[in-house]
């Protein structure tokens, strides 16, 4: 087994220092808890056939002899294969699409996001030269594994290149809402999600943002889902939460460092006897920095019990300072640190200790260690692994942390203060309760957000998600297993030409055509009648259509042709042109009762509507909007079953339907009535939804019984489609396939 882990940065970065190109190792939360996974890797027993791969861009264009060179370099040190990106391309792709586009917009930012055209175009051709590289070096057996929004079209490419690989996929930012998601252009979010449904396993941090890809996913590709598994081209797709942990032991472990040592007897020494409250972000419009110093602003106004006893050391990484908005801000948090250092200072005393630079990691595990409290409150985060490494760099367990309700470390994190960033006084209040927690707290606290961390750390994380995502393939490979195989359908075609007698029960819509938004749109096509007059017509073959649909309108398509019909699900039968009968005597005079509560709900949900037949009533919502037409059908179902308790009659959901017919009533008990007429030597039934599972079950064993799309079944075989089923009844009735 081989990993390939794809993001759109190595863990290290080639720079040109003094006309020479270096090799510089890289930062941030993704790759260092990527890197500790791989080490596990190296150094596990089980594991020890694992090999890995990284692949991703090295910071630089790929020209010139040295270039080469260091290829070998970048396998040898860090089993890393570079993709080259030309540098306007890259421009356009990152510093475009990639931050004033994605970043903004996921944040929740959207007056911030930018929709160029040139900047969606380099970044699909960005994800194109990525699937180009990744395509010169795949296995069969790889897994690969990519990783955050830089990369949101590629599964999907290498998809389409390499149908059975297996491929996961991780969001490390939030995914927002669908009233935000759609915001994109339509051609945008449409490529975006279905690159994402290119993967066979798709994580996120929070449950929230699973949820919101689920409902963009139904409201914007009109794919339900069940249980986070979504069907994909006959594919089985699943989403999850996952959050991402950190290398907990190499933060805890790292206060007895001689580096971190040094350091924290500096800061101690000029931090004496003063409380010490830690803020530390990379420069981002996300991360809240603006109101916090606002909020702490405001607890020197409301607090002044506080004064020269408390100092904010306020560290900003450098990030992004090409980009217009982060310029703007970093001018802001200049301004009103100087603002409040000016307002509340002295020469003895400054309230904010304020540093505009990246802090190696012994200086941060140092600063970690001497704050009594940390605050973390962006406006929107995806995860926050700062929040998670002050917790675990806490030795002696003291120390309180301030964090963010929307934070995906929020979630976890729950013993820790937490508050809405937009709220300055909360936030203030908050920052005089964490500076007052009795010691006995804050360790009762601490001890038990360090040991979910420690649990839940990120080789864990990198574990389950490699574990999950192999297991939804085997779950593929499950439901495969029982797809008409080209040796079944030989055998199937054989045994119908060799047999004396045959009997063949089609469903109609989802089997022999597609779905429609009105299903009036759905009138047999000169091809299809062509086939089943041509089955029909085959000596000792009978032909039984079995469909929901009222039998005038079955009668109008159908009656001209030697074919039996079945209507409202076996509430009605014709024998091959003969006059319609009742399988047996039924009452509707609970219609009634039933259609003004479907009524109801078709005025409640626009699109919707009301189809009444003889013996049943149906309540239509393909054409309405998918995220509420869900929801007003669980309802009505809620309403109906509760409704008709004391009655005879039956409450069942299909596809997009929801409909109330007379107990008893079944496509089974309908079908038993031909099956026993004439002793048959072949039999075979193909059907879509829930109704025909009442067939299935009272076939005999010899049947061929086949269910259309990729969900269980109590038949014996699926096949993938409509179109599937009709090259199937072509070959049978020796038409030449349908498929056009």
């Amino acid at each position: 087994m081989r990993i390939i882990i794809i993001s759109n940065r190595l863990p290290f970065t080639v720079e040109k220092k003094n006309g020479k190109l270096a090799i510089s190792e890289s930062t941030g939360g993704l790759v260092s808890g990527l890197s500790a996974y791989l080490d596990s890797l190296k150094h596990s027993k089980k594991l020890k056939r694992t090999e890995y791969l990284w692949l991703g861009w090295p910071g630089m264009c790929g020209k010139g002899k040295k270039v080469d060179e260091l290829k070998d370099e970048f396998f040898s040190r860090y089993n890393a294969v570079p993709v080259f990106v030309p540098e306007k391309a890259m421009d356009k792709f990152y510093n475009g699409f990639c931050n004033k586009t994605i970043w903004p917009l996921f944040h929740y930012f959207p007056s911030y996001a930018v929709y160029d055209s040139t900047y969606w175009n380099s970044y699909k051709q960005v994800n194109e030269i990525f699937c180009e590289c990744i395509s010169k070096i795949i296995r069969p057996d790889d897994i690969i594994w990519i990783h955050d929004y830089h990369l949101m079209l590629l599964p999907n490419l290498l998809r389409k290149k390499f149908p059975d690989i297996t491929a996961g996929f991780f969001l490390h930012i939030p995914f927002p809402s669908y009233e935000v998601f759609r915001l994109l252009p339509v051609k945008w979010r449409t490529e975006i999600l279905e690159g994402l449904l290119g993967a066979d396993f798709i994580g996120f941090h929070t449950y929230d943002y699973t949820q919101y890809f689920l409902s963009c996913v139904l409201r914007l590709l009109g794919l339900e889902h069940d249980m986070g598994q979504i069907i994909v081209n006959d594919r089985l797709v699943k989403a999850e939460t996952i959050p991402m942990g950190i290398d907990f032991h190499r933060y805890h472990s790292a206060q007895k460092l001689p580096g971190t040592k040094n350091e924290k007897e500096k800061l101690q020494k000029s931090l004496a006897d003063l409380k010490v409250v830690l803020s530390i972000d990379r420069l981002d419009y996300t991360k809240g920095i603006l109101n916090r110093l606002e909020s702490y602003e405001l607890f020197l106004e409301k607090y002044p019990q506080w004064h020269k006893k408390v100092v904010f050391v306020l560290v900003v990484v450098p990030s992004r300072i090409a980009v217009e908005h982060y310029q703007k801000i970093k001018r802001q948090i200049d301004e009103i640190v100087g603002q409040i250092n000016g307002r509340f200072g002295d020469v003895h005393w400054t309230p904010i200790l304020y540093q505009y630079r990246y802090l190696p990691f012994e200086p941060l595990i140092a600063v970690y260690g001497i704050s009594d409290a940390a605050i973390i409150t962006p406006l929107r985060d995806g995860m926050n692994l700062v929040a998670k490494e002050y917790i675990a760099a806490q030795t002696d367990k003291k120390g309180v942390l301030i964090i963010s309700e929307t934070t995906g470390a929020s979630k976890e994190l729950g013993e820790a203060l937490i508050v809405n960033p937009n709220d300055r006084e909360e936030i203030a209040d908050s920052l005089n309760q964490a500076l007052e927690l009795p010691v006995k707290e804050q360790i009762k606290r601490n001890n038990a957000m360090q040991k979910r961390l420690k649990l839940n750390n990120v080789v864990a994380w990198a574990r389950l998600f490699i574990t999950e995502l192999i297991l939804q393939k085997d779950e593929q490979k499950k439901l495969n297993v029982k797809f008409l195989s080209p040796s079944i359908k030989k055998k199937l075609i054989s045994d119908f030409k060799s047999s004396a007698k045959k009997i063949i029960f089609l469903d109609y819509d989802g089997t022999l055509v597609p779905f429609v938004r009105n299903p009036q749109d759905a009138k047999p096509s000169k091809e299809l009648i062509t086939t089943l007059e041509g089955l029909a017509k085959i000596e000792n073959t009978d032909v039984i259509l079995t469909s929901g649909r009222d039998k005038e309108t079955l009668s109008r398509w159908f009656g001209r042709y030697d074919i039996s019909l079945v209507a409202e699900h076996g509430a009605w039968f014709r024998q091959t042109k003969k006059s319609w009968k009742m399988f047996r005597p039924l009452k509707n005079d609970w219609v009634g009762k039933i259609k003004p509560i479907l009524d109801m709900y078709a005025q409640r949900l626009p699109g919707s509507y009301v189809e009444q037949k003889d013996f049943s009533i149906v309540w239509h919502y393909r054409p309405a909007e998918p995220g509420l037409a869900a929801l007003r059908a669980k309802e009505l179902i809620d309403d109906l079953v509760h409704f008709t308790a004391n009655l005879d009659i039956q409450v069942l959901q299909g596809s997009k339907v929801v409909e109330v017919r007379c107990g008893g009533v079944s496509k089974g008990n309908s079908a038993l009535t031909f099956l026993t007429r004439k002793k048959y030597d072949f039999v075979l039934a193909i059907g879509d939804d829930w109704t025909d599972e009442d067939l299935f079950k009272i076939l005999p064993e010899s049947a061929y019984s086949i269910k259309v799309g990729m969900t269980s079944s109590f038949a014996k075989y699926n096949l993938r489609n409509y179109i599937d089923v009709r090259g199937l009844i072509d070959e049978l009735a020796k038409k030449p396939d349908c498929r056009r």
